[in-house]
């Protein structure tokens, strides 16, 4: 941060969600390689009242925004002060993310490289545990009269970075801000405006290349809650993974979808790899072979039998265990838990009984690896409870719900709102209005069920963050 201009910035606001919430008092420092320029600061009006306990943390009181400037007022001002510095705070995604929607609001894209003073922290004193502001504070001596006020915390940060020059110094601060920025070069066969089109929602983006007759050759898909964040990812730095150096060398167009949000993304990714086939990608690839051991009420008198991906929408989930790309891994798989736990390769369907073994006697029995069902010294009963206690860790997880539902995303800045119809750990569609309902009932066959799929949802509903906003939809009647 000594190499370049940049702002110290705080913001006070109403609340802590930048959709809803909004600005109550901008404070800023700015410098020019390391020298001090100049500061500002001014309350905003924020259009709504200020709750009680904000007051009370800031001591910013709604009568005293009843007079002064509207942010579209300091709009032009704030914009030249920031503009062509890179923006430091404290917590950077939430002062960022509110100029972002107060500019939004205003039709204006406020876009800007953000140094966290968190995350520098983190990384200059990788050995303390605590790097909240009042504990940097403590930890460098500073004091602040005005803390929780704007330019009170701004100038904070700034006294933040004098303390850093000392120790560990310059040099390390600049090496870390590097690697925290991660400029990223626009490869060569791309335009040098590319990076400023692309969004920084949730979505998936997609590399291309081209062919010697100029048709687009999919390179690349991938999917981020920040797009363009994540695609600048892939071209920036000194630590560029070989795959990413080809995609430079390769890609002639990059094209992306915005999704609401996470789920969206991760469910589009999964199919448009499954459909394009993209060079560098290795994982989410079609899968022709999928297959699951199936074995309906454990009974003793029926080995698991191998199904195909086909084959699983007609079958209870509970009766499933393990999903496989294979037939090889899914007997393999089998192979291996029967040696664990001494089961019998002949009853399991694996290993054919020689006619001319005692009691037709499996392989494992002769070499004492197998208890004896096949033969009698085991009953099937008791095989059976051991391999129902052995397949317990495969068992394919029960679709949770009573039927069809519907998963309602919405984007951060409620713009974009869609609903992603599910059964049976399958991915219907995604709709944003009853018509496309009617249309993905009238006219859309059942998808395969898909192991990305199942995995992705899955995570979602059972590891996810925070509660899946679900809508029960009604059934589909045959026509």
């Amino acid at each position: 941060m000594y190499d370049r201009p940049v702002v110290f910035l705080d913001l006070e606001t109403t609340g802590a969600t930048a959709t809803y919430d909004r600005i109550t008092e901008v404070g800023l420092i700015e410098a020019n390689n390391g020298e001090f320029v100049r500061e500002w600061s001014t309350l905003v009006n924020p259009g709504i009242s200020i709750p009680p306990m904000i007051q009370s943390l800031t001591g910013i009181s709604n009568e005293m925004v009843a007079s002064a400037p509207s942010f579209e007022e300091i709009a032009r001002e704030l914009w030249l002060a920031l503009e062509g510095r890179v923006l430091v705070a404290h917590n950077a995604r939430f002062d960022y993310g509110f100029l972002k929607n107060e500019f939004r609001r205003l039709g204006k894209s406020f876009s800007a490289p953000v140094l966290c003073t968190v995350k520098l922290s983190r990384k200059l004193f990788p050995q303390f545990q605590r790097h909240n502001l009042d504990s940097l504070m403590s930890r460098h001596d500073i004091r602040c009269d005005a803390r929780h006020r704007a330019l009170g915390d701004a100038r904070v940060l700034w006294h933040l970075a004098q303390a850093w020059r000392e120790a560990p110094g310059e040099a390390a601060v600049i090496e870390a801000t590097a690697k925290l920025l991660k400029t990223a070069t626009v490869p060569t066969g791309l335009p040098d405006d590319t990076y400023t089109h692309i969004p920084e929602g949730p979505g998936v983006y997609l590399f291309y290349g081209l062919s010697e007759d100029n048709k687009d050759i999919p390179l690349y898909v991938g999917k981020s809650v920040n797009l363009r964040t994540r695609v600048m990812s892939h071209f920036s730095g000194d630590h560029r993974v070989h795959k990413d150096m080809r995609i430079a060398a390769e890609v002639k167009r990059i094209d992306w979808i915005e999704t609401a949000g996470e789920l969206g993304a991760l469910i589009e990714e999964a199919r448009l790899v499954k459909k394009l086939s993209p060079i560098h990608n290795r994982q989410l690839r079609r899968n022709t072979e999928l297959c699951a051991w199936h074995w309906p009420g454990q009974r003793h008198d029926t080995a698991p039998q191998l199904i195909s991906a086909r084959e699983l929408s007609g079958v209870e989930f509970r009766d499933l265990y393990g999903l496989f790309r294979s037939r090889r891994a899914a007997i393999e798989a089998l192979r291996e838990i029967a040696a664990e736990h001494q089961l019998c390769n002949a009853i399991l369907g694996l290993e054919k009984r020689s006619a001319g073994t005692r009691g037709g006697a499996c392989f494992a029995y002769q070499i004492k690896r197998c208890r004896g069902a096949c033969t009698g010294a085991e009953t099937t009963e008791a095989h059976a409870l051991r391999l129902a206690a052995a397949l317990t860790g495969l068992r394919v997880k029960a679709w949770p719900f009573p039927g069809r539902i519907g998963v309602r995303e919405t984007s951060a800045d409620g713009e974009r709102c869609e609903l992603h119809v599910l059964d049976q750990w399958c991915h219907l569609g995604t709709i944003k209005s009853e018509e496309e309902l009617q249309a993905l009932d009238d006219g859309s066959p059942r998808p395969l069920f898909d192991l990305d799929t199942y995995k992705i949802l899955t995570r979602y509903f059972y590891n996810g963050k925070g509660r899946p906003d679900v809508v029960p939809l009604p059934a589909v009647t045959a026509s």
